[in-house]
């Protein structure tokens, strides 16, 4: 039996105050290979949870419902409660669950044997990931794997180096976006450039010697003509 609990991939707490329903819910999880912890309460389920309730207190009304305490070892991947509990309802812990920051990824899925719109609404509004109806079956069972997987397949985000912009390093971050110089020019690069220049050179040479041929041919130096012939 230790082998086989071992083995078992995810950890369901369920809370219900009835014993007939508590061991309904162990042997549905059970078959669907899970590992189950039962509590009659919610108040239990917080201490199971590493949460200690605190108990009224008239001088200190602003101190919170829940506080932390010593954190279990064990992984919940799920906890599925009783809607009418006596003392806290199955709305009061998920709310204690969600306001809670080591547990507000866990899943949550509350259960009842009364259908009220209203009161499924406010659970799911609240953060429950499903509502079932009593008696719960296997197949809404089955349909909790993928809420626990997200609890496994889950990983801490990698936090990026944060950058502290000083008035001294600011003037790095400056120059960092200034143009960049111009790359300098290989050899083949200055050989092209030569011989561009050269060939221009030729052609503005050609240009004026054609330009004085041109003028020398023109109309206005004709040769001159003689007015009159003289006989030999």
């Amino acid at each position: 039996m230790g082998m086989a609990a071992a083995d078992l991939q995810f950890h369901v707490l369920a809370v219900d105050d009835s014993l007939i329903d508590r061991k309904l819910i162990e042997r549905l999880f059970r078959i669907s290979s899970c590992q189950v912890t039962t509590v009659d309460s919610g108040s239990k389920a917080l201490e199971f949870l590493g949460l200690q309730e605190e108990h009224d207190d008239q001088n200190h009304p602003n101190q919170p419902c829940v506080s932390p305490s010593n954190q279990q070892e064990v992984e919940v991947n799920l906890i599925i409660t009783d809607y009418c509990m006596p003392g806290m309802t199955g709305y009061d812990l998920l709310k204690k669950i969600k306001e809670s920051s080591s547990l507000r990824n866990i899943p949550v899925v509350i259960m009842s044997s009364e259908n009220v719109p209203s009161r499924i609404s406010r659970c799911l509004e609240e953060g429950a990931e499903e509502f079932f109806l009593k008696p719960v079956r296997l197949s809404d069972v089955n349909k909790l794997r993928p809420h626990m997987m997200k609890t496994k397949c889950k990983s801490p985000k990698q936090e990026q180096p944060e950058i502290i912009v000083t008035q001294e390093n600011q003037k790095s971050i400056d120059i960092a976006y200034v143009v960049p110089p111009e790359v300098p020019q290989t050899e083949s690069d200055i050989t092209v450039q030569q011989q561009q220049q050269q060939k221009s050179q030729v052609n503005s040479n050609n240009n004026k010697k054609r330009k004085t041929i041109e003028e020398n041919l023109s109309p206005d130096r004709t040769k001159p003509r003689f007015s009159s012939l003289t006989a030999i």
